[in-house]
């Protein structure tokens, strides 16, 4: 296990029970007490917890963990569904993507489409994002235009949010908006945890033909503070193989088309 998985390991704990013991954390990822505490020297450094006399408690790291420190959870189903939602985007197209480690995924298997890459004919593809490391992403590994939201920085998600961002999007009109989302529920439609993002998504999915939702399992039936969409606004949602079979009939029951990949 890396440093970074490790992090991720440690602030989940952490998520978990509020306050963990260094023995505890070390027998439970199988690395010596020594390293756990230059783990917890760094995170403390950082301000991601709090250092404690044999351990280290949870610094209001709960749903809202900087993107990096999330990359490791539900990986390889990430992945699969980054592919599955690429597949859906044809050349030339406009796309709206915003930020998060699921729609990371999504950016990362567009840039490696060569048929996404060429200019000839305007089959260019245009990417609009709000996400800096998504847009970082594109710009170096692609031949995309990228067109990048302004805001503030949210440095838990890299996105920009607020009026300036939102200025540019209302100009604009996405073929598809390609969104990840903290839950979605057949009832209560798709949300995030900050409003801010919530906002942001919401004129995407205003400003799109088609809105694709992109969401692992876990999100499934949840819940979130701020709402970005009503169900009946999604056309397709892209999720993993591991999705309740019992949930997804209720979704594909709404008139969604659901791949599970």
């Amino acid at each position: 296990m890396d440093r970074y998985a490790r992090w991720n390991a440690l602030l989940e704990l952490l998520t978990e029970s509020g306050r963990v013991s260094v023995e505890d954390a070390a027998e439970r990822l199988d690395v010596s007490q020594a390293t756990i505490r230059r783990d917890f020297d760094q995170l403390a450094q950082q301000q991601m917890i709090t250092r404690t006399r044999g351990g280290a408690v949870a610094n209001g790291v709960s749903y809202d963990l900087p993107l990096r420190y999330k990359t490791a959870k539900h990986s390889a189903e990430k992945q699969r569904i980054g592919a599955a939602a690429a597949g859906l985007v044809a050349p030339g197209m406009v796309v709206g993507l915003n930020g998060g480690t699921t729609t990371t995924e999504v950016a990362r298997a567009l840039a490696v489409r060569a048929d996404l890459n060429t200019s000839a004919d305007g089959a260019q593809l245009t990417v609009v994002t709000n996400a800096l490391n998504i847009a970082n992403e594109l710009l170096v590994r692609s031949r995309m235009k990228v067109v990048v939201a302004g805001g503030v920085v949210r440095p838990q998600s890299f996105e920009l949010v607020g009026p300036l961002g939102g200025a540019l999007l209302r100009e604009v009109t996405l073929d598809v908006a390609l969104l990840g989302v903290d839950a979605i529920d057949v009832h209560l439609g798709a949300a995030a945890h900050h409003e801010g993002e919530a906002s942001m998504n919401a004129l995407m999915v205003a400003r799109a033909k088609r809105v694709v939702i992109i969401a692992d399992s876990s999100k499934l039936g949840g819940h979130a503070f701020a709402r970005i969409c009503a169900i009946e606004r999604v056309e397709t949602l892209v999720t993993d193989s591991g999705a309740d079979p019992v949930t997804v009939e209720a979704f594909r029951a709404a008139g969604l088309t659901v791949i599970c990949a």
